[in-house]
């Protein structure tokens, strides 16, 4: 039986929360209303959301801090895709560095929004064709770090878990399934998000720093993502496929 996806809705203007639930349920899904930080946590305590479409400008709590409080907890797996009514690149960039999986400013097209969505929710429900030959090792190890693929968890040399968002996981296995190889940012961009880049996106170079911070590589002498000028990025370390859980 086909499930019905659930999409959580944070915006405190009352017309936008439902113009957007009235088209994304009429084209399926259901949908739940929030218009601030306080009825979000309410409502996840409730039923869990698929996805959280998030609004940057709210009232009190704004969306980055909300988006870095769900990305620090349990709700952490959760796709974000934030809306930004600023227009601003700064405000994209931080969001992506909060760990938002996608971004759309306002104002908006909602047929757009919906294909975003549908987007964002069949990549983190989907690894990319060609990273699939090593879904069947439970543990993906390299440089002292072991890959949990089936709890999608990162472990460090001591057993500590290093907690991933979406994102940062999907672009990880696609580093560890091409160790050695070059991979330009289009290449990475298409792999991870299934889009192409414009001339000024730089959402994979703030994906890359993310994951540089949760590996403690030091982009200036780094161990495992190495950056080639003009070309993209190489992830030099050696990578060793097992099927025993840690």
């Amino acid at each position: 039986m086909e499930t019905t996806d659930h999409i959580l809705i944070v915006d405190d203007d009352r017309d936008i929360r439902e113009l957007i639930a009235a088209y994304l349920e009429k084209n399926g899904m259901r949908t739940t209303l929030a218009a601030n930080g306080r009825q979000m946590r309410a409502a996840l305590d409730g039923a869990v959301p698929d996805m959280i479409v998030l609004d940057l400008m709210l009232p009190g709590e704004d969306g980055l801090a909300l988006c870095r409080e769900l990305r620090a907890g349990k709700f952490r797996t959760i796709p974000v895709l934030m809306l930004t009514a600023r227009g601003e690149e700064v405000d994209r960039i931080i969001g992506l560095e909060m760990g938002a999986d996608d971004y759309m400013p306002k104002p908006f097209a909602v047929r757009e929004l919906l294909a975003r969505i549908r987007a964002v929710l069949r990549r983190t429900r989907m690894l990319p064709p060609n990273i699939q030959v090593t879904e069947s090792a439970e543990i993906i190890a390299f440089g002292g770090w072991r890959l949990d693929t089936t709890a999608r968890h990162l472990l460090d040399a001591s057993g500590t878990l290093v907690a991933l968002s979406g994102a940062e996981y999907r672009l990880l296995r696609v580093f560890l399934d091409h160790p050695q190889r070059v991979l330009t940012r289009d290449q990475l961009l298409n792999l991870t998000q299934g889009r192409d880049a414009d001339q000024f996106d730089r959402s994979i170079d703030l994906l890359v720093s993310r994951l540089r911070q949760r590996l403690r590589d030091d982009a200036r002498e780094p161990r495992y993502i190495k950056t080639l000028r003009s070309e993209g990025y190489v992830f030099s370390s050696t990578v060793t496929l097992t099927g025993d859980a840690p």
